[in-house]
C-alpha cells in the first residue's frame, strides 16, 4: 500500500467511503496487485485513522464490490481474476492452474474404503456392495481454496491410492504410480445451490455464498469407469469453461 493519509473530515464525505475510495484506487492503479493481502485491521484503522467499525465498513463494501475477499485465517486479499478452468476430454487440475500462472496443490482430507452404494456402483459400473475407496479433498491455487469434494474409485484397481496421493499431493501422479498413464473425462453434469456449512469451512468462504456443484466420470483409455465424483467449486474464483470434444 501506499503511505495512506488518514480519511478528512468535515468533507462531506463519509469516513468509510473515502477509505473505500482510496484502497478502490490503489487496487485499480496496480499499487495493491491481485492476490495481495491486506494490512490487518488494527494498522488499516491506524494508517487512515478511525476505528474499526469504520474501516469494517469500508471494508464490507469493497467486499461487496468484489474486489477483495476475506478468508478465515488467512487475511483479507485483492481477489484474483476467477481461474479459467477448462472442461474437456483430458481435464487435469494441476495442468489447469500451472497453465494460469498459479501454483497448484491437492490436499487430502480423509479416505476410506467402503462398499459401494447403488449411486457409486452405478456410476463406476460395479455390483453394489463392491469395494471401492473413497477420498475427500480440496484443490488450491496459490493457497487460496478452489474445489472441495468426494471422489470413489474401484479399490481392486487403485489399492494405496490414497496413501500415494497424500504424499504426492497430485492425483495423476497417484495414478501414474499405479501404472494408469492417462485418463479420460467421460461425463461432466453442472449444477449450483448455496454453499453448505462443510464447504463453507473447507473453501473458506463467508455465509450465503454460493457453490458450483460438478459431477464427473473419468475412465481409462480402455473405457473402463475409474473414479466418479462430485466437487463443489467456489463460484467467483472460478470460470468453467466448456470445450467440445473433438470431431463434436
Amino acid at each position: 500500500m501506499t503511505n495512506g493519509t488518514a480519511a478528512s473530515r468535515g468533507t462531506g464525505i463519509a469516513l468509510w467511503k473515502q477509505i473505500a475510495e482510496r484502497l478502490e484506487q490503489e487496487i485499480a492503479t496496480g499499487v495493491l496487485a491481485p492476490g495481495a493481502r491486506l494490512p490487518v485491521e488494527t494498522d488499516l484503522a491506524a494508517t487512515f485513522g478511525v476505528n474499526r467499525h469504520t474501516l469494517r465498513r469500508a471494508l464490507a463494501h469493497l467486499s461487496e464490490r468484489g474486489l477483495i475477499e476475506a478468508t478465515a485465517g488467512r487475511g483479507t486479499f485483492v481477489k484474483e481474476p476467477p481461474l479459467r478452468y477448462p472442461i474437456s476430454g483430458r481435464t487435469r487440475f494441476s495442468e489447469i492452474v500451472s497453465a494460469g500462472g498459479r501454483e497448484p496443490f491437492g490436499r487430502m482430507l480423509g479416505s476410506c474404503v467402503e462398499p459401494a452404494n447403488e449411486e457409486v456402483a452405478r456410476e463406476l459400473k460395479l455390483p453394489v456392495g463392491t469395494a471401492v475407496l473413497r477420498i475427500e479433498s480440496t484443490h488450491e491455487a496459490d493457497g487460496v481454496p478452489i474445489s472441495f469434494g468426494t471422489s470413489w474409485f474401484p479399490q481392486a484397481r487403485c489399492p494405496d491410492l490414497d496413501l500415494i496421493y497424500a504424499a504426492t499431493g497430485s492425483l495423476t501422479r497417484a495414478l501414474a504410480t499405479l501404472g494408469i498413464e492417462d485418463y479420460r473425462r467421460r461425463e461432466t453434469r453442472l449444477s449450483a445451490r448455496p454453499a453448505t456449512a462443510l464447504e463453507l469451512e473447507a473453501l473458506c468462504l463467508a455465509p450465503g455464498r454460493a457453490v458450483m456443484v460438478l459431477e464427473r466420470l473419468d475412465v481409462e483409455l480402455n473405457g473402463t469407469p475409474l473414479q466418479w465424483g462430485r466437487s463443489s467449486f467456489a463460484a467467483d474464483r472460478v470460470q468453467l469453461v466448456f470445450k467440445p470434444q473433438a470431431g463434436a
